[in-house]
């Protein structure tokens, strides 16, 4: 028995045709094969014969009359089916950056300040580590430690695609937590020894 395929041939007859003539002016074929009018009218057509078609198909250049970056926009438009696409990971950073608004409205609204400033009493050179971890003083070690975890993770340069500034103040926020951590960690063992004596 002999297989036979049911696939229409290329140039089989549009189904749809509407049974008109060609619409090539004095063409005496039927119109069986669409083409669209326009880049802009993609689902208007001409209804041309199967020579005029292919003449019509030959001279088709969609990207006609488009410059450089219109092309390069069609291009990029047609590798996603014509619809709006984000960079990988932009949504949840918008998430977090609209957490961190309203964390910093509702401490405006409770009469805090997102940034105490180091008060008089604290060591002149801990003002500096002090301001960059965003800490008042008097300060424990849990409190320096638990605010280095929250802006290291905030600022560290994977959670922000790389971005330099995040990395240099990321950098900033390692030299203020040793110095800090330093310090708190001699005043704790200069108290511990007086303690034991």
């Amino acid at each position: 028995m002999i297989a036979t395929s049911r696939k229409p041939r290329a140039f089989a007859p549009d189904p749809d045709a509407p049974g008109r003539g060609c619409d090539i002016p004095n063409c005496p074929h039927q119109g069986e094969f669409r083409a669209p009018k326009s880049r802009s009218t993609l689902r208007e057509f001409y209804w041309f014969c199967l020579d005029h078609v292919r003449a019509y198909n030959a001279s088709w250049d969609f990207y006609k009359d488009m410059s450089p970056d219109e092309i390069e926009a069609e291009l990029r438009a047609d590798s996603a089916w014509q619809r709006p696409t984000w960079p990988l990971g932009r949504l949840g950073a918008h998430a977090r950056m609209d957490e961190a608004l309203e964390a910093e409205l509702n401490a405006f609204a409770f009469g805090q300040h997102a940034k105490p400033a180091p008060q008089a009493g604290a060591p002149q050179e801990l003002r500096e580590a002090l301001g960059t971890l965003e800490l008042g003083w008097p300060v424990t070690l849990d409190e320096v430690k638990t605010r280095y975890k929250e802006l290291a993770k905030r600022h560290h340069p994977d959670a922000n695609h790389g971005d330099k500034g995040s990395e240099e103040r990321l950098k900033r926020i390692n030299l203020a937590y040793a110095t800090l951590r330093g310090k708190l960690a001699a005043n704790q063992a200069r108290t511990a020894e007086t303690v034991a004596d």
